[in-house]
């Protein structure tokens, strides 16, 4: 019963959060599925870590899931498969969090594209050993009070993480923003200060200048610094509740199938924090509504 309870909650916070998304896309379209109904079914099933087959199977199968949504019929996995190939990046992108917040912190991780890992591949199987590792790196912010994700970048990897550090908190609005070392240059410090209007807690590498704002050095408060601990926490949750791999094969496919991992976790993560909420544990002023 905890488990349903569960699951019907998760559909419930995914409507809501799909209802900014236009219902269809053209007024030519068969209106037989709206928009609404198939993204939360692509955001269901990163939840279940299902394959498109096995998710229709469910829907199929559980009568409460499609009153829930509004399904008099299920959609043929096909149709889930054209969908998530017509979704536009910034489309899913715009479905995150972006609110005014006290902590953001920033840091990458990478997603395998493929179900056997990299160190099995080189390490132990010796027959087909790869000459490139190719990944996902994907850069998050996060609010440190309350895990959302606000903001994202994904790109091929390996790269850089420090290309990454503007595009992904130049709309974030904040107090102060964690990163680590990798992200330690002036011009990064800078955009903080000129552009955010925040406060940037970057520690210093041995071969780095201190940073000087209005005639004043900088100061490094290592309390702030250590919420950026918490980004590892969250790319931590995302790898172990909805896989560390992608299972689609193109680049752009692989980009969407991600955003949407992201956009399920804050469904979850909304959940979680309104539970906690209920029964007065969570009191951090900063909650993203």
């Amino acid at each position: 019963m905890k488990k349903i309870s569960e699951l019907k909650r998760f559909l419930v916070s995914a409507r809501q959060l799909v209802g900014q998304l236009p219902m269809f896309n053209s007024k030519f379209s068969n209106k037989i599925y709206d928009n609404h109904q198939k993204m939360i079914i692509l955001i269901f099933k990163q939840k279940m870590r299902m394959t498109y087959r096995g998710i229709v199977k469910f829907f199929r199968f559980s009568a409460l899931a499609r009153a829930l949504i509004g399904l008099t019929r299920v959609p043929d996995h096909s149709t889930l498969v054209k969908f998530h190939k017509r979704l536009e990046a910034p489309l899913l992108d715009s479905l995150l969090c972006k609110k005014r917040v006290n902590t953001a912190a920033i840091d990458a991780s990478g997603f395998e594209t493929t179900h056997m890992s990299y160190h099995y591949a080189t390490a132990w199987n010796s027959q087909d050993k790869r000459k490139h590792r190719r990944y996902l790196k994907v850069s998050l912010a996060i609010c440190t009070d309350t895990q959302y994700i606000l903001s994202q970048k994904i790109r091929l990897g390996p790269r850089n993480d420090n290309i990454d550090f503007k595009p992904v908190m130049k709309n974030i609005n904040c107090k102060f923003v964690v990163a680590d070392k990798g992200y330690d240059s002036r011009a990064n410090r800078y955009f903080v200060l000129r552009q955010m209007k925040a406060h940037p807690h970057i520690p210093l590498r041995k071969t780095s200048g201190a940073t000087y704002h209005n005639g004043v050095k900088l100061k490094f408060d290592k309390k702030i610094y250590h919420q950026r601990s918490k980004v590892g926490t969250v790319f931590s949750v995302i790898k172990r509740k909805y896989e560390s791999f992608i299972l689609s094969k193109s680049y752009e496919s692989q980009k969407k199938e991600v955003l949407i991992r992201i956009i399920a976790y804050n469904v979850d993560r909304k959940i979680i924090l309104s539970s906690l909420i209920i029964i007065g544990i969570h009191q951090s002023p900063f909650i993203i509504q």
